[in-house]
C-alpha cells in the first residue's frame, strides 16, 4: 500500500473507461434504487429525459402525503418507492406503489434517538433496494433488513450495540452499499475495529470489520479497479479503498479533521481518478487510483469545499456547491478537476442536491425552490425554476420514470418532471 503526493501541480486527464468501472448498484429503466440513484453519484438512469421546460405554474404534482421526521430520501424500484422517516417513537419503513402513493405495507421500529444539534430526530439515511431486499439504517443504528413484497423482517442487527459505535453528531447517517451478496456499513466502531463491516445480505451475519475509524456522513461506493472490486469510503478521519471480498485495505490516506467536522459529501470515481470534498477546512482532494494505490494529485480548500453535497459531473467537469451552510452563503461552481480551476461560480445560490439526467440536470434547494438547468462549463444555464416546498428541505430527492420524488419537514411529493423508457410508451 502507498500514498504519494504531488502538491498542487496540474495533472494530465486520463478515463480508462474499458479497464476502470464504477458501480454501486444496478437498475432498470427508470429507477433510484438508492442514494443519489443507480450509481451512486446523482445521476440518473439512462433512459431517463428531464423536459426542457414546465409549466407556469410548475411540474405537475401526480400525488402527494404527509411524513415524519427524518432526512432521509426515498429510493425507487421495481414500481415501488420506499419511504423511511420517524412519527412519535417509532423509525417507519412504508413500501408505496411509485405511481399513485398508494401504501403497501408499512412496519415500524421503536426509537430513542435524540439530537443535541439539530431539531429533527429521524432517520438520515436513504433506504437501498437490492432484488426483493430492502436495507434501512436508522440513527441509532439499527440495521435491518426487509421483504420488499411484504415488509417482513428478515434480519436485523443493531450495530451501535454490538461494534460499540457513538452516534455521532446526528445519528448514523452513512446510508449502507449493497454489493454482491454484501452490505457494506461505515458503523463506526474504532474501538472495535470495526470502522466498517460487511454483512451478509441473506442472513446479517458478520462477514468482516476493517479499520479503527470513526463514521462519518459520506456513503461508501464501489469501483473496479485494475479489474479488482474496490470500496471507497470516506470514514470520519480517513478515505480508504478496502476489497469488498474480504475488507482487506488496499490504500488509505487521510481526510478530515478533528473537532466539530463532518465528512458528508459521497466519493466520486471517475474513470481511474478520485474527488472527495469537505468544509470546515478540509477541502478537496483529486487523486489517481489503482488496485493497490492512490496518488494524491492535488489538495485544495479553494476549489470545491462541499458542506454536505455530493457534487454530479458532465464531460469532465464538476458542479456543486462551495460553502459551509451556518457560515456562508453557498456558491454554485463548475470546476475542472483537471485543471485544478474554478470556470465559473454564482454567488449566494443557497444550499441543496442536484440530480443529472443526459445534458438537463434539477437543483432542489434547501429552501425549496426547484430549479432546472443545463450544465455547461462557460456558465450557469437555468431554464426555470419554481417553488416546491415552503419549509426548510434537506431529504435527498429521486427521479425515476421521469418522476421527481421530493420531501420536506411535512409532505412527500411525486412530480412529472420528464420521462423515461418505462413511461414513455
Amino acid at each position: 500500500m502507498k500514498v504519494k503526493g504531488r502538491g498542487l501541480g496540474r495533472v494530465a486527464w486520463t478515463v480508462l473507461l474499458a479497464g476502470v468501472t464504477v458501480m454501486g448498484g444496478s437498475a432498470a429503466g427508470g429507477e433510484w434504487p438508492q442514494i443519489l440513484g443507480p450509481h451512486r453519484n446523482g445521476v440518473a438512469a439512462s433512459d431517463e429525459r428531464l423536459e426542457e421546460s414546465w409549466p407556469a405554474g410548475g411540474p405537475p404534482v401526480i400525488w402527494q402525503r404527509s411524513v415524519g421526521r427524518g432526512l432521509a430520501g426515498v429510493a425507487v424500484a421495481g414500481g415501488t418507492c420506499v419511504l423511511f422517516h420517524r412519527v412519535g417513537d417509532e423509525e417507519i419503513v412504508e413500501a408505496m406503489d411509485a405511481a399513485s402513493g398508494r401504501v403497501r405495507w408499512r412496519r415500524g421500529f421503536p426509537t430513542s434517538y435524540t439530537s443535541v444539534f439539530v431539531d429533527d430526530d429521524g432517520p438520515r439515511c436513504t433506504p437501498v433496494i437490492s432484488g426483493q431486499r430492502v436495507i434501512v439504517y436508522g440513527a441509532q443504528g439499527g440495521l435491518r433488513c426487509l421483504n420488499l413484497r411484504d415488509g417482513e423482517v428478515l434480519w436485523e442487527v443493531e450495530t451501535h450495540r454490538v461494534f460499540d459505535a457513538p452516534e455521532g453528531y446526528f445519528g448514523a447517517g452513512s446510508t449502507p452499499l449493497v454489493w454482491n451478496g454484501r452490505v457494506i456499513v461505515n458503523v463506526g466502531g474504532a474501538r472495535k475495529g470495526a470502522g466498517v463491516v460487511a454483512f451478509d445480505l441473506k442472513t446479517g451475519r458478520t462477514l468482516w470489520t476493517a479499520v479503527e475509524d470513526a463514521a462519518s456522513y459520506s456513503s461508501p461506493v464501489v469501483a473496479t479497479l485494475g479489474g479488482q472490486p474496490r470500496v471507497v469510503c470516506v470514514t470520519r478521519l480517513n478515505c480508504v479503498g478496502l476489497d469488498p471480498r474480504n475488507g482487506t485495505v488496499a490504500f488509505s490516506f487521510p481526510f478530515g479533521r478533528r473537532g466539530p467536522t463532518v465528512n458528508a459529501a459521497t466519493p466520486l470515481v471517475l474513470g481511474d481518478r478520485l474527488f472527495v470534498s469537505a468544509h470546515y477546512g478540509v477541502g478537496a482532494v483529486w487523486a489517481k487510483l489503482s488496485a493497490d494505490d492512490v496518488r494524491i494529485l492535488w489538495r485544495s480548500d479553494e476549489i470545491m469545499s462541499n458542506h454536505y453535497m455530493t457534487c454530479i459531473e458532465y464531460q469532465g467537469k464538476l458542479f456543486g456547491i462551495h460553502g459551509q451552510e451556518r457560515l456562508t452563503p453557498g456558491e454554485l461552481r463548475c470546476i475542472d478537476p483537471r485543471q485544478q480551476r474554478v470556470l465559473w461560480s454564482v454567488p449566494d445560490f443557497g444550499y441543496g442536491a442536484a440530480i443529472r439526467a443526459r445534458d438537463r440536470a434539477v437543483f432542489l434547494k434547501t429552501d425549496g425552490e426547484l430549479v432546472l438547468w443545463a450544465p455547461d462549463m462557460r456558465r450557469f444555464r437555468p431554464l426555470t425554476r419554481v417553488t416546491l416546498f415552503d419549509s426548510t428541505t434537506r431529504a435527498l430527492p429521486a427521479l425515476a420514470g421521469g418522476r421527481l420524488y421530493a420531501r420536506d419537514r411535512r409532505t412527500l411529493k411525486c412530480v412529472r418532471v420528464g420521462r423515461s423508457g418505462d413511461t414513455a410508451r
